[in-house]
């Protein structure tokens, strides 16, 4: 990766042998290894087995989880905050774990649409909630930076499953608890 990195930058014109420049490619590789540190990542490695039996059956929220993302279509940064719930049936997941499944998906090559579906089903599958719901909001520097450059600009996507697809009442009381801060 380091040699590639070199040929890049030589491509643009650099010259690797500047100040500057002198150890890019080796830092830029071990950069790019860290934001996409989630292809080296298991599901059951970040969970690991942080299930616990409960008996709640309300909905549970984890707000504001921060994520940094890159666009699988120019290789620039996407960086937004995460929302999800879910209703336990008999088990609920360590919080932290949501954040780490979060990361495990945001830390690959990306579209934000198939990052929320990744992560909704994930907790599905995970906790066999009755339900899940997530929703992303980002902000994409391949608008910002290159393209049309609108820098205001903000993408929500969204992926209900279960009881947050099939039952309003649901999907409305997510929405209505993400609308209390703000």
């Amino acid at each position: 990766m380091e040699d590639s990195w070199a040929k890049i930058i030589e491509a643009v014109g650099e010259d690797l042998s500047r100040p500057g420049l002198l150890d890019t490619p080796k830092r830029a590789a071990a950069a790019f290894q860290f934001l996409t540190r989630g292809y080296h990542q298991s599901v059951d490695e970040v969970v690991n087995d942080a299930l616990f039996p409960s008996d709640s059956s309300e909905m549970i929220i984890v707000q504001d989880i921060e994520l940094y993302s890159m666009c699988e279509h120019h290789l620039l940064p996407f960086i937004g905050k995460c929302h999800v719930a879910y209703i336990p049936t008999g088990k609920v997941l360590g919080l932290s774990k949501v954040a780490r499944i979060v990361d495990v998906f945001a830390r690959r090559l990306q579209i934000q649409e198939s990052l929320t579906s990744q992560i909704a089903e994930t907790i599905m599958d995970v906790t066999e909630a009755e339900g899940v719901g997530v929703i992303i909001e980002a902000q994409h520097m391949c608008m910002m930076m290159r393209g049309v450059e609108k820098q205001n600009s903000l993408m929500k996507t969204s992926a209900m499953l279960g009881c947050f697809r099939t039952e309003e009442k649901t999907r409305d009381e997510f929405l209505s608890l993400l609308q209390m801060k703000r």
